[in-house]
């Protein structure tokens, strides 16, 4: 059944705007309409999401759910293009949606603003044919696995790094993510895209080959990444192809799990969310501020009192020479919590009893705390 708002091509001027796809061998007037049909879930509004959203949208998907937590920022902007500099603040959902809606009037956009998680995946995701996943973290990438697994549906997923990206895809029964990768990276192994760069073309190289895989899962074309994952490396030109297979031995999929404990993140007692911070900060026994930061960084934004021990430092002298105390209470700042994880653990090992990092780092106390500082 064809969703509200999304024509039957024959009939109305959308032949025109979908002449050059409808020209293509085997991609006719019946595999528009499974197109039309279709409900995809889009997890995640940024580098992925952008290279994703608007051919699905353009192609005639209709209806496109886009799941994320986020809000725009300028440093988003240079790869994610579904955003503009008007956008800067707005949730990603919201802004995401109407350059959606802007190209494509007849489709139906859906906006989940919420991070997606163990309570809610299931839910969310039930409504929809499809997911595709263009998340940036490990737990996202594993759950939203076993929700298409729990649901009987298929999951295109894909994941960018520097200059590379990996994307394959999932379909009921099929070798799937937990198959290739049975245990997720320690935390802090793969660095993120504000520690270590993102290269903006592979997002849309990445982007345009789930576009495909979705659009082939959907019309029933070609022959989909099943079993395959295909890695791209736009800084040497390359694309290779790995093939995997279903793990015999492997625990079935019964039920979705916390996701951050099984990526190896942090116990909720090692943590602080921003907010929290901010009460402690005022009270009479502030904890002491450790930030891991580079000086340039500090310059950018900072809380005040926070004592400067670059990451590097602080593991090339084992702490001998830090002015801090092994049994006072310390919280460690960066910029989004993966080198404070590193310095809490090399904290720890030291002997220092009383470590917390702050959750999300200095840019989400800028989200939930101090609005007017500067976000890079």
């Amino acid at each position: 059944m064809r969703p509200t708002g999304s024509p039957d091509p024959d009939s109305t001027g959308d032949a025109d705007r979908f002449s050059r796809q409808l020209a293509l061998p085997g991609f006719d007037a019946a595999t528009q309409a499974r197109l039309a049909a279709a409900r995809v879930l889009v997890i995640g509004a940024g580098g992925l999401g952008s290279a994703v959203l608007p051919m699905l949208a353009s192609m005639g998907v209709g209806v496109i759910g886009v799941v994320d937590d986020d809000r725009v920022e300028t440093s988003n902007l240079h790869r994610q293009t579904v955003h503009s500099q008007a956008d800067v603040g707005l949730a990603k959902v919201v802004s995401a949606a109407a350059t959606l809606r802007s190209l494509a009037p007849t489709a139906e956009v859906i906006e989940h603003r919420v991070r997606l998680d163990s309570a809610n995946a299931l839910g969310i995701a039930r409504g929809y044919d499809l997911l595709v996943d263009g998340s940036d973290n490990f737990a996202t990438r594993y759950l939203a696995n076993d929700v298409a697994a729990l649901l009987g549906i298929p999951l295109v997923w894909g994941a960018v790094s520097q200059f590379s990206g990996q994307a394959g895809c999932v379909v009921p029964g099929s070798p799937d993510y937990r198959d290739l990768f049975p245990v997720p990276p320690s935390p802090g192994a793969v660095p993120s895209c504000a520690d270590g760069g993102v290269f903006p073309a592979v997002c849309a190289i990445v982007g345009g080959i789930l576009v495909g895989e979705a659009v082939k899962l959907i019309g029933g074309l070609g022959t989909p990444l099943v079993g395959r994952v295909m890695l791209v490396d736009a800084l040497a030109g390359t694309a290779d192809e790995v093939r995997y297979a279903r793990d015999p031995d492997r625990a079935p999929i019964t039920g979705l799990i916390d996701y951050d404990a099984f990526c190896g993140l942090l116990a909720a007692d090692e943590l602080v969310t921003p907010r929290a911070l901010f009460d402690e900060l005022r009270s009479a026994t502030p904890p002491r501020l450790v930030d891991v930061r580079e000086p340039a960084e500090v310059a950018r934004a900072a809380l005040a009192g926070a004592t400067l021990v670059p990451l590097a430092r602080l593991e090339a002298t084992a702490g001998t020479t830090l002015p801090l105390a092994r049994d006072e209470d310390i919280v460690v700042i960066c910029h989004h919590g993966v080198r404070s994880r590193s310095a809490a653990s090399t904290l720890r090992a030291l002997g220092f009893t009383r470590v917390r990092e702050l959750a999300g780092g200095i840019d989400a106390w800028a989200v939930d705390v101090d609005l007017e500082m500067r976000r890079y």
